[in-house]
Order: C-alpha cells, then structure tokens, then sequence
C-alpha cells in the first residue's frame, strides 16, 4: 500500500483496515454499519478499555506496527482473562497523523486481527480521526460463560498466591532497548509483543479461585490491587519466583537485580491468581506465596519486608516508553 493516512482519507483507511480483518461466531454483526453486534450468551458483558500512547508506551524505532497492534490486543484481552472470562471481541479507537505512511495503521490491523485469533476473539469495529500523536485505544468485551467473575477482593487468609505466565521479560527487554541493543531477542520481543496465558484465566476460575489479576503495572503493584480489595496482608516468597539464567546475565551486564524486574516489571500480562490452600493446580501455575491474614493495612511484602519499589505509575516519574 502507497501513500500516506492522508492520502488515503478516513473512509479509504477504514476501507482497508476492515478488509484485513476476521470473525468469529459471536461477531453477529461485523464493521459496516452504526455499530456491531457481538452475541452474550449468559447476557452480561465484561469490558475493559486501555491506551497506547506513541512515546508513551511504544516507540517506534522499537517496535513494529504490527508489534504495537498485538501488544495492544494483548494488553486489553488479559484484563478480560483476569475476570475469569473468555475474550469475544475488540473495538479500536485510532488516531494518527496525515502524514503517517497508510501502511503503519494497516499493519497495526494485521497485528490486532493476529493476536485476537490467538484467544478466539475478533475486531468488530471503531473509529479514526486525525490527531498530532499516534494514539491506540482498546476497548475488550468478554463472556463469562456462565461462570462468576473472578474478582480482586475475594482473597482469604490462607490461601495460596499462584502465577502463571512469563514475570520481569518485558522490563528486561525494555533494559535491553534502552541500551541500544536488540539481543537476546527472547526478552525483546517479549516487550514487543506479550503473550498473556488468555485460556488460564478460565481455567483458574473453573479452579476456585478466589481472585485474580493480570500483572500489567509489576507483580507487587498488581498483587497490592488485589490485598488493598480484599482487606489482606500477601507475603510473596523471593526464593519461589522464577529467574532464567539470561536474565541474570542480562541484569549482571546492566547493573540492575533482575529480581527487581520480576518482581517490579510490568507489561508481562501474565496472570496472578490467589486459590484456596487445597486446591491442585496445574504444572503451569506456580506457586509464590500466601494470603497472611487480614490487616487494617493491607501490604504486599516480600519475604516478611516491604519491597521498595512496588511498579508502574502511569502519572509517575518514570514514564519511558514502553
């Protein structure tokens, strides 16, 4: 495709964004016409919006169009699986510059499209409009199936803290970014392109669980979300975590501990579950921690001691693109 966004026009760009795309059979209705329509079987719809802003949380001199698109897929659909929820569906909300090559918002479609397959959902519409900064907004529905949704505030004292999904990758790969480098290529494109475990959620709440987060803003902030609703004290033990060779090679040649990482690093959209102490979980849950008790404090602590620094503020000061 040749040209420029401007060139094109917002009804040829939205021409060719939804020429690229595919359905599933709970797309009743797809884009063309006032607004879509998704079935809901068990007449509740879960959704949850999220904000990809150029420079803000994606570079691109980083990542890829399509990179930004699945990223942006992956990001939203992991707040549906966090629900204990299936993804059914997205709408995108775009703006980009006149100038910008007509291929960047094609290719973004194509990564959108390529990772909604992925959890068996589709792109069922949005909108485009003309704008200085190049701005992806997600809107995710999901279907409970019938189930109750998993909620942060239902962890009890007793249970166990689980997780499963990949921790500290994608701030590694941003470590590595950061520095000029595009190698290992493991952790890179782990932050370009995340890969939450879209069918655990389901299945963790088919297990019990009792809450349930995606790990979005770094595994204490996004555990402190579920202690603070829940009216509890979590203890995460250090030693259960899980840390690869390479990316204790990675933070020895930058200086940093990759536990800080793991245990800090968000934009792995992996899923942390609290379940009741009985509960067998499968081998792809690990477990790496416990619900203490109540308290009029509500903390998450590692090893018995509060962490120094819990994660991601998006109105802090250490807002590099991502």
């Amino acid at each position: 495709m040749k040209g420029t966004v401007g060139e094109l026009g917002e009804f040829g760009l939205i021409r060719e964004l939804t020429s690229r795309l595919t359905t599933t059979p709970a797309v009743r209705l797809g884009p063309g016409d006032d607004a879509a329509v998704v079935a809901a079987p068990d007449r509740r719809v879960v959704a949850s919006t999220d904000i990809l802003l150029e420079g803000r949380h994606f570079r691109r001199d980083w990542s890829t169009a399509y990179d930004v698109g699945r990223k942006a897929a992956a990001q939203n659909m992991a707040d549906i699986a966090a629900m204990g929820a299936v993804p059914t569906a997205l709408l995108l909300g775009l703006v980009v510059p006149a100038e910008l090559p007509a291929t960047w918002p094609a290719e973004l479609m194509d990564g959108l499209r390529d990772e909604c397959q992925v959890a068996g959902a589709a792109v069922v519409g949005g909108d485009v409009v003309r704008g200085e900064t190049i701005t992806v907004s997600i809107t995710a529905l999901g279907d409970l199936r019938n189930a109750e949704p998993v909620l942060r505030s239902g962890a009890r004292p007793g249970d166990v803290v689980a997780v499963t999904g990949w921790l500290g990758w994608s701030a590694a790969g941003h470590a590595v970014l950061s520095r000029g480098f595009r190698s290992p290529r493991a952790f890179v494109e782990a932050h370009r392109r995340p890969e939450p475990p879209y069918h655990a959620g389901p299945a963790a709440a088919a297990l019990g669980a009792t809450a349930m987060t995606d790990v979005s803003d770094g595994l204490i902030a996004d555990l402190g979300h579920i202690a603070e609703a829940s009216g509890v004290r979590i203890d995460v033990r250090s030693g259960a975590v899980d840390i690869p060779s390479q990316m204790s090679d990675i933070g020895q040649a930058v200086g940093v501990d990759p536990l800080h990482w793991v245990l800090s690093g968000g934009e792995d959209h992996a899923l942390a579950a609290v379940f009741p102490p009985e509960t067998k979980l499968p081998a792809r849950w690990r477990v790496i921690g416990e619900v203490l008790g109540r308290s009029a404090l509500p903390q998450v602590t590692v090893d018995g001691a509060p962490w120094e620094k819990a994660g991601w503020d998006h109105f802090g000061e250490d807002g590099d693109a991502g």
